[in-house]
């Protein structure tokens, strides 16, 4: 028998950025330490560095890759 632990608005929410992020929340979650940018820095260029880097912190904030990796507040950019 499935048990539902989310209301509407959580379900909806799951998986994607809500709202505009405080400065708590990027320095949690957004800030990338030297083991990460040793990985980011493997990449070819600017374009897949940035993009690797993005996910990489989409993939820790939300625990998914967004659909549209571009789907992201100006902040987290």
């Amino acid at each position: 028998m499935p048990v539902e632990f989310l209301s509407d608005e959580q379900a909806r929410a799951f998986g994607r950025f809500t709202g505009i992020p405080t400065r708590e929340d990027l320095d949690r979650f957004a800030f990338l330490d030297d083991a990460d940018l040793e990985l980011i820095s493997r990449r070819r260029s600017d374009y897949s560095k940035l993009g690797y880097g993005l996910q990489l912190v989409t993939v820790r904030w939300l625990g998914t890759f967004l659909p549209d990796p571009l789907d992201v507040p100006v902040a987290v950019l």
